[in-house]
């Protein structure tokens, strides 16, 4: 009666491993080919995709980066990309899973940007320093902050995203050429206007403080 009832739970965990396995291959099988439709244009599929997963993936990204936000615009970034890149992007094992590992990589990125852009500000407060400028107060920083994220605004788009790849995400002038399909030369003339309205920002923001 014991090795009945041994080899009964036997043959149950045997049927549960082999069920289980049928329907990872049957669900692999069908995240690929919705895959292949969005590829294909199926917008309509990839609303579905959306609708499915858009919660659950701002969710996974708030567990990283803690503000709902910022977790959201990480999404909402993702799909874009996504689609817009749909017919480039190979997929191996699961759509789900490549949604759930893209979010994961762009939320570790969203952080490792927010510790280079503190970094730039507080390189931008000894600049100051060097200057002759004192900006030992929590007001003073507040105020310079608030005028490069000024000053950012009112760069040209093209002008502010090589900016940002050169001094938030440390990008070289020949990746940030490669990455945007442009020229060396065009990439040094947005940055060497970018830092002259820096300078011209700072020196009046010094004037005002002196």
């Amino acid at each position: 009666m014991v090795k009945q009832e041994g080899r009964l739970k036997k043959w149950r965990f045997t049927l549960f491993v082999y069920l289980w396995a049928i329907n990872y291959h049957y669900m692999a099988i069908f995240s690929i080919s919705s895959h292949k439709r969005i590829q294909q244009g199926n917008i309509k599929e990839f609303e579905r995709i959306f609708r499915k997963y858009y919660s659950p993936l701002c969710n996974f990204a708030y567990q990283f980066i803690k503000d709902m936000d910022s977790a959201e615009e990480i999404v909402q970034d993702l799909f874009y990309y996504y689609w817009k890149k749909r017919d480039k992007i190979q997929i191996t094992s699961s759509l789900k899973a490549y949604l759930y590992q893209a979010t994961k990589n762009k939320c570790l990125k969203h952080i490792e940007h927010n510790k280079v852009k503190d970094k730039y500000s507080k390189e931008m407060i000894i600049q100051r320093n060097d200057m002759e400028f004192e900006a030992s107060s929590e007001l003073e920083t507040a105020e310079l902050n608030h005028i490069i994220e000024s000053t950012l605004n009112q760069l040209p788009e093209r002008c502010k995203e090589i900016f940002m790849l050169s001094r938030f995400e440390g990008l070289k002038y020949q990746e940030i050429a490669e990455k945007l399909s442009i020229s060396i030369k065009t990439v040094e003339a947005n940055m060497g206007k970018a830092l002259k309205l820096f300078r011209d920002k700072l020196k009046f923001y010094d004037q005002l403080a002196s």
